[in-house]
């Protein structure tokens, strides 16, 4: 009798398998490593001209400007208002964790790291960033929200152009499905990946580790499945009338990824991937609301953030104000649009 197990449980035993081996051989399990970076760097050689092609289609496709703005709109709304909550759902389990209370680290001899010490952009700075000088050198350096500027200036002169311009439009759409289908195949090494991105971290850090920041790392994993449960279930079935646990099932690949990456940028072509063929999600809403959403829509960011600022005023036996919270969800907020989509730039 054969067993075949499909993505989703195929990344969960990679999942599990890595944690169980990091933690039985330790460091010793480093020879696992080159497996994880191999499949962050197929990841990352398809999110350019996957983001390019599938928007540039999406784009293109919508035939009225209006619809597009409209879609547009409800996009970055809804992405705004999820960031918001997020970040409100972080400091309210914060509070009720106390994850800086009671605690005792020393921080003699800690340095900050460099891109800590830089100064922030301010919002301003951010927004004109997202127009790029050479639309080329954007591409080439991976970054996601000039790409997608670009791709939405190019699909929209497409539908402006109309017949003239229906050879770029076949090219870009046939472009997107040849990037669809190396996603598919870079997926099928996803289970070997995971095991290779997971089972070093466990092996070099170990539990004992995180035992200080246990709170802290409990605090954030509770309010990212309150976020998860609540706001997206209620999402899902409010907005497009579907199961809640049909939505967490095809998207669970996607999760899973991202969990090992910690990137949502380099999730992006298993999410693309999974709302098509599992949610059943138009490619040409897909192609433009997910890239977009990868860059934007940081509701982890959020939470993270949220818990550390509570966690850092505790621990400083500092009292934050309701004014001052609600200055922590707006700046976050604005942080969000210029958070790269990459591991640890939370963190930062």
């Amino acid at each position: 009798m054969k067993f075949k197990f499909n993505l989703v449980t195929q990344i969960f035993i990679a999942f599990v398998l890595a944690i169980i081996l990091g933690s039985v051989f330790g460091s010793s399990i480093d020879f696992l490593k080159p497996f994880g970076d191999l499949f962050l760097r197929l990841i990352k050689f398809i999110i350019a001209p996957l983001i390019l092609s599938t928007l540039v289609v999406g784009v293109a496709s919508t035939t009225d400007p209006k619809q597009l703005g409209r879609i547009g709109f409800k996009t970055v709304a809804y992405y705004f208002a999820t960031t918001a909550v997020a970040i409100a759902i972080g400091l309210a389990v914060a509070y009720a964790i106390a994850p800086g209370k009671g605690l005792n680290v020393s921080t003699e001899g800690l340095v900050a790291p460099e891109a800590a010490t830089q100064d922030p952009q301010s919002p301003i700075t951010t927004l004109l960033n997202i127009v790029p000088e050479n639309p080329f050198t954007s591409l080439a350096n991976g970054s996601i929200l000039q790409i997608i500027f670009f791709a939405l200036f190019l699909g929209l002169a497409i539908t402006l152009v109309g017949e003239k311009a229906q050879p770029v439009y076949k090219f870009f759409e046939g472009f997107a499905e040849v990037m669809y289908k190396i996603t598919g195949i870079v997926m099928k090494v996803a289970p070997i990946g995971v095991l290779g991105l997971l089972a070093p971290v466990v092996g070099q850090y170990g539990p004992a580790v995180l035992l200080p920041l246990l709170k802290v790392i409990l605090a954030v994993y509770i309010a990212c499945l309150l976020h998860a449960l609540i706001i997206y279930s209620t999402a899902v079935k409010t907005f497009a009338n579907m199961s809640p646990r049909r939505f967490f099932k095809g998207i669970s690949p996607a999760a899973l990824v991202a969990f090992s990456t910690a990137s949502s940028a380099g999730t992006l072509p298993v999410t693309i991937k999974n709302t098509n063929e599992n949610l059943g999600v138009p490619k040409k809403i897909s192609s433009f609301v997910l890239p977009l959403g990868a860059t934007v829509n940081m509701d982890g960011t959020a939470i993270y953030q949220g818990v550390a600022v509570i966690f850092i005023a505790q621990f400083y036996s500092l009292e934050l104000s309701f004014m001052q919270l609600l200055t922590v969800v707006l700046i976050t907020i604005l942080a969000s649009i210029g958070t790269a989509g990459v591991p640890n730039v939370a963190q930062q």
